[in-house]
Order: C-alpha cells, then structure tokens, then sequence
C-alpha cells in the first residue's frame, strides 16, 4: 500500500499561538520517560535545510516520489546525480547544539527514546541511542530486486569511478541529500547498478510517496505507549508518518509538547507550541535542568570517511 504524498499544509489561522515559555517542556522533562520525535528543523542549524520552513526547499524543489523513482530510467539518473554531488555536503554535516541536547538528556534518563523522521544520522552521531529512523538512512544503499544492503560510501566511491570529474555547481542541497541541478549539469551521468545482482539501487530511505515498513511504525507506536510524554522537536507534522504519533499520544492522554518555530498541524493536540530556534531552546531546556551538553568536537560524525 503506497501513501499519496502530502508535501504542503496550510496552516489554520486560529491556532493556539506559540510561546517563548520552555517551562512546560522542562516540568515535562523532569518526570522522566519522555519519547522525541523530531523533524527537519532540528537539523538546521547542522546546515542541512528544512522542507517547510521559512527558505524551506519546498518552495524550489519538489522530492522525488517513490512511483517517478522506481518507474523511469531517466528519473533514477537525475536522482542519483543529484543525490551524489549533494551527498559530498550532507554526508558532512556534524551535529548542532539540539541534537547534543536530546542526547544529553537521553543520557541522563530524562528521554527514553528517539524516533527521528531525518535521515541523516545526526541523533546517533551526537551519541543518542535508541533511536527509530523513521524514513530510513541516507547512509545506505538497498537493491530493489536483491534486497541487498550496503554502504553509502562504497556507492559514492563506485560513482566517482564512472563519473569522473563530475563537479557542477548546484543551486542549494536539500533535506533529502539531493543538491539542485538542471538537467543540462545531471547530462549524461551514468547509474550504477547493483554490484551482487546487477539491479536497481535505492538509497535505504522512505521517498514521498512510499509505506513506512509496518514493523518500524509498530515499533514506534510501542515507544508512544511506553512514554510518559511525547515531545516534538522541528517538525510541521505535515505528513501523516509522524503526525500518527501525535495523535497516538494525545488519544491516550499522554502530553503533547512541541518546539517548533512555525505552526504544526498538531499544535491542537499539544499542552504547548514553543516557538523558538531548537539549538537555544533545548539549551536552555538543558540548563534548567541542570544537564551538562557533550563535546562533539572530538566525535568523528560524518557520514564520509
């Protein structure tokens, strides 16, 4: 079963408004047992962009679907150029003060889990563990007809060899890993196929478009029901593949905070909308707590070795 992709909500104009007011989300946390679920807006700050936010990539980019991926050639090859020249960029991104934060709490027994709607690894890069990546890693490479499992970095590497001196100038880099070319830069940059069976590779993500595997959607609603509350961090939860979790929590009348600086399609369904950057928000979080942050100055995080 495939899902139609929702790539834009409109946001309802008598929403709860947001506050600068971080003590609900710290009374929260004190308790204990809280589950994260974040977006794209907490990996902003690591310089990887947001989908709908302000200067978010949407209002340049439309992601690929997963039907558009699997059904044509031609789409696979503007893909996988311009997933390979933006994986040079995203595959370096470290971790921001938000991510150094869920971790530290986590540490500390004040989160008990993570489910991250990112693909870009940044949570566990900052040392969270426990952590559902709920559309997949960008770090993986699966064969669609094999199912095969493999690394980004062998992929990148077997490129680089039938490309070389692919180096164009792309506009932005996306929350996807995509970089944004023309069709004139992506040319006639060669795919590779999968090196066991010779099939089409996918990067072990959810695309628009596709299912959420049922057992990673079952796993994460145990993690709602085991959680004393459910805290949302950089997500307009637009689509349904976190808003569910949202909804899960609230039926259960489990407490529902969110950190986000623009309106959430869940912002009725939350005790609170704190509407502030996530890096100073949970840092401050952190400190009235009394957590410390951890160094991740001396973590080698990138995806690229």
């Amino acid at each position: 079963m495939r899902m139609r992709p929702t790539l834009r909500w409109t946001p309802e104009e008598d929403l709860p408004p947001g506050t600068g007011d971080v003590e609900p989300v710290v009374g929260a946390l004190r308790a204990g047992g809280v589950l994260v679920l974040s977006g794209a807006g907490i990996s902003t700050e690591s310089g990887i962009p947001d989908y709908r936010g302000e200067g978010g990539s949407l209002s340049r980019h439309t992601p690929m679907t997963y039907q558009e991926f699997t059904g044509s050639a031609r789409a696979r090859r503007r893909y996988w150029a311009r997933s390979h020249l933006g994986w040079r960029t995203f595959g370096r991104a470290r971790p921001n003060a938000g991510h150094a934060a869920v971790a530290a709490l986590q540490r500390h027994g004040l989160v008990s889990a993570v489910i991250t709607q990112n693909v870009d690894g940044l949570h566990q890069a900052a040392g969270s563990v426990r952590v559902v990546d709920l559309h997949g890693r960008l770090d993986r490479v699966v064969c669609l007809d094999c199912g095969t499992l493999g690394p980004r970095a062998d992929l990148a590497r077997r490129l680089e060899e039938a490309n070389p001196g692919f180096a164009p100038v792309a506009a932005g880099i996306n929350p996807d890993g995509d970089a944004d070319l023309t069709d004139a830069q992506v040319g006639d940059f060669r795919v590779v196929p999968c090196a066991r069976c010779g099939g089409v590779l996918k990067p072990d993500v959810v695309f628009f478009g596709e299912a959420v595997p049922r057992e990673r959607v079952e796993r994460c609603r145990s993690l709602v029901r085991d959680a004393s509350a459910l805290l949302v961090l950089g997500s307009s939860l637009t689509v349904m593949s976190g808003l569910r979790f949202v909804r899960q929590a609230a039926e259960a009348g489990k407490p529902v905070l969110i950190v986000n600086r623009d309106p959430t399609r869940g912002d009725r369904l939350a005790v609170t909308r704190v509407a502030l950057p996530l890096g100073a928000a949970l840092t401050s979080v952190t400190e009235r707590l009394g957590v410390p942050l951890p160094d991740l100055t001396s973590r080698d995080s990138s995806f690229i070795s």
